[in-house]
């Protein structure tokens, strides 16, 4: 990753003794499990992942806040008065939302520099937005010195952007940011707001994220109906058996109310309670280690993601099959918004090279040049720490 420091101080021309600059970092995360499940109560097997997000912050002299994002040559500039959302502002914005939860607590904010850099894959499902006001925040928690912990500090993250960004927004991210742990893999209740961590058995193995390349049209809009049609289900079967969420539900009382309930809308609910039961088991299997069962698990969730919730496509079911074909490959399954977008596949290291192989048949048959990133399970946010010249 690049020198963060010593770019920021070339950027604002830092020269003096006494001008600190204070660093921290946020990770990216991936979910193996969980996804498209109950919104706002999901049950997630997940992990920071080992590429970050970096921020830099120092004092001005004047009362702008100005923003460099390194890796892209680019430059933006507010003030605290003038403290919003602008679309054109982009990666900046989410700077601005840790700048929001410091300016809410009365923290004097006036003139800042930013220098933001990193290497999180963007708009791929891994969090990357989240990483930069995480890192942000934790930069300017070192910088004022705050006497706030990592959950407060979750909470008003997630209060700020649903402000700034004016729809709601999942604490789930915030969460596994600030609660990863190097080698190991978290089972998260979005509900309960609690981490469990299970250290990596994969030793032997590398997890490798893949980028399909396929462009992707109009996902929030099919992710808005089945979110919707989830809603209708557990409104109808709460008619019948008293329930708050789908962990009140088995999958023989959806199997029961198959006249009750839509084909579509009862294929959603299932996948959604069969979903609960794998997060459960695959914790089961990673304490043991049963290798063999978690291959097993990660291939029906896959399965379960193509054929009941259906947001899966050609390309990313291909990859999955062939990825499943090589010996040497624990398993695979997409990760992400789905339509597109990414798979993960755990893999031993003598295979990756006919994993490989396999992607120049995907790219020769669909067109799309695929991405491969390597990744481990990572430690969360922290605070890098404060250079001076």
């Amino acid at each position: 990753m690049l020198d963060i420091g010593s770019i920021h101080r070339t950027e604002y021309e830092l020269t003096g003794q006494s001008e600190s600059v204070v660093i921290a970092e946020a990770p990216g995360r991936i979910h193996y499990l969980g996804e498209h499940g109950e919104p706002k109560a999901g049950l997630y097997l997940s992990s920071a992942i080992d590429r970050y997000v970096r921020v830099a912050v120092s004092l001005r002299k004047d009362n702008s806040l100005r923003f460099y994002a390194a890796d892209l040559g680019e430059r933006k500039r507010t003030t605290l008065i003038n403290l919003k959302y602008k679309r054109e502002d982009r990666w900046a914005n989410h700077i601005k939302v840790a700048i929001h939860v410091f300016a809410g607590m009365n923290y004097p904010v006036k003139g800042l520099n930013f220098t933001i850099a990193g290497d999180i894959p963007q708009q791929v499902g891994l969090a990357s937005s989240t990483a930069i006001e995480v890192a942000a925040a934790v930069a300017l928690r070192g910088f004022f010195s705050a006497g706030i912990s990592d959950k407060e500090l979750l909470s008003r993250l997630t209060a700020s952007s649903r402000v700034f960004f004016g729809k709601h927004i999942s604490a789930l991210d915030y969460l596994v940011a600030f609660s990863a742990k190097k080698g190991y893999f978290l089972i998260v209740d979005e509900a309960a707001m609690e981490v469990k961590r299970i250290r990596s058995p994969f030793s032997k193995y590398k997890i490798l994220i893949m980028d399909s390349r396929v462009p992707r049209m109009g996902v929030e809009d099919e992710l808005k109906e089945r979110r919707q049609d989830l809603k209708r289900g557990l409104d109808l079967l709460s008619q019948k058996k008293q329930g708050l969420s789908f962990r009140d539900y088995a999958a023989a009382d959806l199997i029961e109310s198959m006249g009750d309930l839509p084909e579509d809308i009862r294929r959603c609910c299932l996948h959604v309670v069969q979903e609960l039961c794998r997060v459960y088991e695959a914790e089961d299997a990673l304490k043991r280690p049963d290798l063999p069962a978690l291959s097993r698990i990660i291939l029906h969730s896959h399965e379960s993601l193509r054929d009941l919730y259906e947001v899966s496509c050609p390309e990313i079911d291909w990859l999955v099959k062939r990825a499943g074909e090589i010996e040497g490959v624990l398993g695979s399954r997409m990760t992400g918004q789905g339509f597109g977008g990414c798979t993960y596949t755990i893999i031993a290291e003598k295979a990756i090279d006919e994993y490989r192989r396999r992607l120049e048949d995907y790219e020769r048959i669909f067109g799309f040049h695929p991405l491969i990133y390597d990744v481990r399970p990572a430690a969360g946010a922290a605070l890098v720490k404060q250079v001076k010249k």
